[in-house]
């Protein structure tokens, strides 16, 4: 089938990306000329494992190409993505300013043909009647321009074409194996022949034939109204936070009544009704998904006259526990004026480069605000250079740099490299000895064999 993806942000070039690994014709559309100019050397302006890699492949089978060319695209695809952002406004709510440039500029550029408009993009929930009447007010638009002032949209002269929700349920870090793994597809809109091309779209998904265990019963196609659709997306990310945000809760009352919560985590975990994942205590959530898509819950409840306070509570549950770091340092080291706190790891989760709302900020933020020295080290932040919106922190290029001359240590980002530090050179380097695990991650016993005084959360 032929696609078009407009934005490629992690859920549009992944998506663009992954479709033509398995044999779609897909057109890619960036109003950034560079990024665009990037991609077509090949070189992804993200950092997500394999991505690349199937960037490669797809463009020289020709199933992939870029373009700053919104006309091109719409007029190459059967189904048009919309993928671009939706940041949070102060309020709380999305931008959707974004989303609706992409939809006036497809409305002024559909000329014919039946066309398939799917919301990639996280949005309020009622967005796809009002993405249909974007499109519809840009078609119009363009064609008062073209036949004059008298022109008058008729079932005869409106463009043919209907609006689905799609939502994506992509862990960065993880989006190329979760496309080809997918828990479930979801599929919201009102017209058959709409959810028919979706269903053959995805239809090697759906039969596995892509994943790295293809004998598991097909994927479940979830087919349901366009509301519904949004809200499952708002939903099951706001069901995730809320979930850490206990586990965190939990750690933090073992930590006063002397109990581990690692093994907590296990014992309940093993109930078949709550499941292991997203049991891991810590310093709280963060990225580009979490903290938006549950503040934009919370503002549409608040629009409709209903008060969220369980979510409430999980976001005041998080904000107070990327502070808890703070609060150890100040246990350990008493007075964190004048002393050097190295921090392991930046983005707000492994194997990505994403800082948005990363914990690391907010612990940046206050160490310098207490008059300690901030350090850093980070296997891609160190790699690539990329320090925007790192402000009041050094960015060592290892390990070793980093804790040399630290009163403590603190691990941020569980990065799979921290598994394998070499701990007995590093608890020389660190003078107080003071290794904080802000994720559980550890070898505690490692550590302490080391002579590194160990500290968790909850344990």
């Amino acid at each position: 089938m032929k696609v078009c993806v407009i934005g490629t942000g992690y859920v549009g070039l992944v998506t663009g990306v992954c479709l033509a690994h398995i044999g779609h014709d897909v057109i890619c559309v960036d109003n950034n000329e560079e990024k665009v100019k990037l991609m077509k050397q090949g070189q992804s302006p993200i950092y997500e494992p394999g991505l690349s890699e199937l960037m490669h492949s797809c463009m020289n089978s020709g199933k992939l190409n870029f373009t700053t060319d919104l006309g091109a695209g719409v007029n190459h695809g059967e189904i048009l993505f919309i993928a671009v952002g939706t940041p949070p406004l102060p309020t709380g709510e999305s931008d959707t300013r974004y989303v609706e440039a992409v939809a006036r500029g497809i409305g002024n550029n559909l000329n014919g043909g039946y066309k398939v408009i799917v919301n990639k993009s996280t949005v309020p929930i009622g967005s796809g009647d009002w993405v249909r009447m974007i499109v519809l007010d840009g078609f119009k638009e363009k064609q008062t321009q073209v036949m004059g002032e008298g022109f008058t949209m008729t079932e005869e002269t409106s463009p043919l074409f209907d609006v689905v929700s799609n939502p994506e349920f992509l862990r960065e870090g993880s989006a190329v194996y979760d496309t080809f793994n997918p828990d479930r597809i979801v599929l919201g809109g009102s017209a058959d022949k709409a959810i028919n091309m979706m269903k053959e779209l995805y239809q090697p998904l759906i039969d596995r034939k892509f994943s790295e265990n293809s004998s598991l019963s097909p994927v479940p196609v979830v087919v349901t109204d366009l509301s519904s659709a949004e809200m499952i997306k708002y939903a099951a990310n706001a069901f995730l936070a809320t979930k850490i945000s206990f586990i965190n809760e939990v750690a933090n009352i073992c930590d006063r009544v002397g109990a581990d919560v690692t093994q907590v985590a296990k014992g309940i975990g093993l109930d078949s009704r709550i499941g292991s994942k997203f049991l891991q205590a810590g310093i709280g959530w963060g990225g580009s998904c979490f903290p938006k898509d549950v503040a934009a819950l919370i503002h549409t409840a608040s629009d409709y006259g209903y008060e969220t306070e369980l979510m409430n509570a999980a976001v005041k549950v998080n904000e107070r526990q990327r502070v808890i770091i703070i609060e150890k340092l100040q246990h350990e080291l008493k007075i964190l004026k004048g002393k050097v706190v190295g921090l392991l790891g930046l983005t707000f989760k492994p194997d990505t480069d994403d800082m948005r709302d990363a914990p690391a900020l907010n612990i940046i933020q206050e160490l310098n605000r207490l008059g300690a020295k901030v350090k850093a080290y980070d296997p891609i932040v160190s790699q690539t250079g990329l320090s925007h919106g790192l402000s009041g922190v050094i960015i060592e290029s290892n390990a070793e740099m980093l804790a040399d001359g630290c009163d403590a240590l603190v691990l941020v980002t569980d990065w799979q490299e921290f598994l394998k530090l070499d701990l007995d050179k590093m608890s020389k380097l660190v003078k107080n000895r003071l290794m904080i695990d802000g994720r559980n991650f550890l070898d505690r016993t490692a550590i302490e064999k080391s002579g590194f005084r160990y500290v968790g959360i909850g344990r």
